[in-house]
């Protein structure tokens, strides 16, 4: 039988639409969605902003959907166009048909442009979506004018034995206070809302089949062509900033890497302007020559 990701029962996917409903009420600027077929099923888009620059993809981390970027895009769809994707195949709007591993994140990911009418772009992903977006950059190059990933989970560095545990134990015993438990041990100084929270749980309704990230071999991340920003907390229990940004750095042509001090995992919440700044200025310094005359 195909792995499709799917909801557990009924009960669990109203669940799920009614926190999604809820979040929704605070996307902070105006939005429009689009659900664009793909041969793996439909794919909900939620497009931010306006601009001539080439347009953003923002890839959402673990658990995540398009209004994950909430806190954030109002500066990121400041003067271009920003679509925040739901992955397929996870919690969200999206709607699996066909299965998917990460072999076939970049075909997803180029049915989803051509869908949008977009050629190429500039590609973000946080966390989870960094493993994504990686994966994309290593065949999609035509597509990528610029790669930015932040705190990219298991793909530069192995995630530690501490994190999957205390993962595994929640995951054994979900309670709304070992879920917090976890997020203030992985992410330190971030505070879910309640509407946040009630969306977390809801995800663990879902029955993702994607798959999980695999370490990138240095052959593997030199096939990366696309200019590369790489964004860590100095803090991460997930990753090792030291060893991350050394591989990035060893085996790719145009990279640039800033490690911030004191941050964690969860950085883009910490710290979300000068991280939004970060890869606003990034995107600018490697638009393509006609993008910049047009703004």
């Amino acid at each position: 039988m195909a792995k499709i990701g799917r909801f557990k029962n009924e009960k669990a996917r109203e669940e799920y639409l009614r926190t999604y409903r809820e979040l929704e009420k605070g996307v902070p600027i105006p939005s429009t969605t689009v659900d664009v077929p793909t041969s793996f099923g439909s794919t909900h888009v939620r497009r931010f902003g306006a601009g001539e620059g080439l347009p953003l993809v923002l890839m959402h981390s673990l658990g995540g959907n398009s209004l994950a970027w909430n806190h954030v895009i109002e500066d990121l769809a400041r003067d271009r166009v920003v679509y925040a994707t739901e992955m397929i195949g996870t919690p969200g709007l999206s709607v699996q048909s066909a299965p998917i591993d990460e072999a076939g994140f970049g075909a997803w990911f180029s049915e989803v442009l051509d869908g949008l009418g977009v050629d190429r772009v500039h590609l973000v992903g946080y966390s989870q979506g960094g493993w994504q977006a990686l994966a994309i950059a290593t065949t999609e190059q035509r597509r990528l004018a610029s790669l930015t990933v932040i705190e990219p989970t298991g793909t530069l560095t192995k995630i530690k034995w501490s994190v999957l545990w205390t993962m595994l134990k929640t995951g054994a015993r979900p309670t709304d206070k070992n879920l917090r438990k976890m997020n203030a041990w992985l992410n330190p100084g971030v505070t879910l809302s309640d509407a946040e929270f009630a969306g977390v749980r809801a995800a663990l309704g879902y029955i993702p089949t994607i798959g999980y990230p695999r370490m990138f071999t240095d052959e593997r991340l030199a096939t990366i062509t696309m200019p590369t920003l790489g964004l860590f907390g100095s803090e991460s229990r997930v990753i090792d900033s030291t060893v991350a940004t050394g591989r990035l750095r060893d085996n790719l042509v145009t990279c640039d890497t800033e490690v911030f001090a004191g941050a964690g995992h969860g950085l883009f919440h910490e710290i979300p302007k000068p991280v939004t700044a970060r890869i606003l200025d990034f995107a600018r310094r490697y638009e393509p020559t006609d993008a910049r005359r047009r703004e």
